[in-house]
Formats: C-alpha cells, structure tokens, sequence
C-alpha cells in the first residue's frame, strides 16, 4: 500500500472523514531501517507528526494548526481560557476548570491539540473524554506533549 495513502487513511480513522485533504502536498517521510515502517513526516523541514507503534500519530502544533482548517477535525481540540493560555504555551499541563470550549470527539489517550484563541498552542495526551471533562471542575485535562515555547514547537510555527 502507498505511504501517503496509509498516513491519509490514518488521519481519516483518527480525526474524522475528509481530514486528510489538508495534508500539504510535497511531504517528506522518513522510515524505520528494520521494520521500514514511517517513523516521521515532515513538510518544508518541519515536523508534521511521527507515528506510534499503536497505530496512532503524534501530531505537532504546526500541523493541528494546519488540520484546523477543517471542521471536523476542530472536535478533536479543546479550548482554553485566558489565564491558562501563557502556562500551556509554556507546556504546562491542562486543568478541567480552565477549559472554556471541548470537542465532542475527545477520548482518554487520544491526541488533543489544544487552541486559544482560535489557534494551536499546544498538542497534548486527553487525560479525560470531552464528556468528563465538561462535568469536572478540578483535576487535569489534557497532558502537553508540546507546545509553542518548547524547544520542539518553537521550530515549527
């Protein structure tokens, strides 16, 4: 099977139908020398998402911002408010009762880029699904696994 179709595929079953059409066209993979599995996709030189032996990618906060054009793939994030904003920026964790906005698509474990002000300022592992976190007022969220200020993020946006 073509490794960009896979990688399309991937982000379809992911993130919802149709996501994948946001994926830049001239994208450069790298590969496992003993598996020969993908291990990171990049764009332009800058990291796009490397992929997990479970079958799930770990995106960048340059590509959340790039799959945000779609609707659908804005129900995977969440939204923060303003005196949280500069903490996750700095990659700190995020809180239950500083989420203003949570997409319905959410799950435990699953990859979650996380917006201020319609922008992504870090991607992170949801501790809690959209439904737990919209109930609770205390307790952690989201864990950033990187953000803006983070000697990963910076390069790329």
């Amino acid at each position: 099977m073509d490794q960009v179709l896979k990688l399309k595929y991937t982000l379809d079953a992911l993130f919802g139908n149709g996501v994948s059409k946001y994926l830049p066209k001239n994208i450069e993979m790298t590969f496992s020398r003993k598996t020969g599995r993908i291990r990171t996709v990049t764009h332009e030189g800058k990291l796009l998402c490397t992929l997990r032996i479970d079958g799930g990618l770990a995106i960048s906060p340059y590509f959340a911002q790039l799959l945000l054009k779609s609707k659908k793939f804005k129900e995977n994030c969440l939204e923060v408010n303003q005196d949280a904003a500069p903490f996750v920026k700095e990659g700190k964790s995020v809180f239950c009762k500083h989420v203003v906005w949570c997409g319905k698509n959410i799950r435990i474990a699953s990859d979650t880029p996380v917006l201020y002000d319609n922008k992504v300022i870090a991607v992170g592992k949801a501790i809690l699904s959209s439904e737990m976190i919209s109930d609770f007022n205390r307790g952690m969220a989201i864990r950033v696994r990187d953000s803006l200020k983070s000697p990963k993020g910076e390069s790329s946006l």
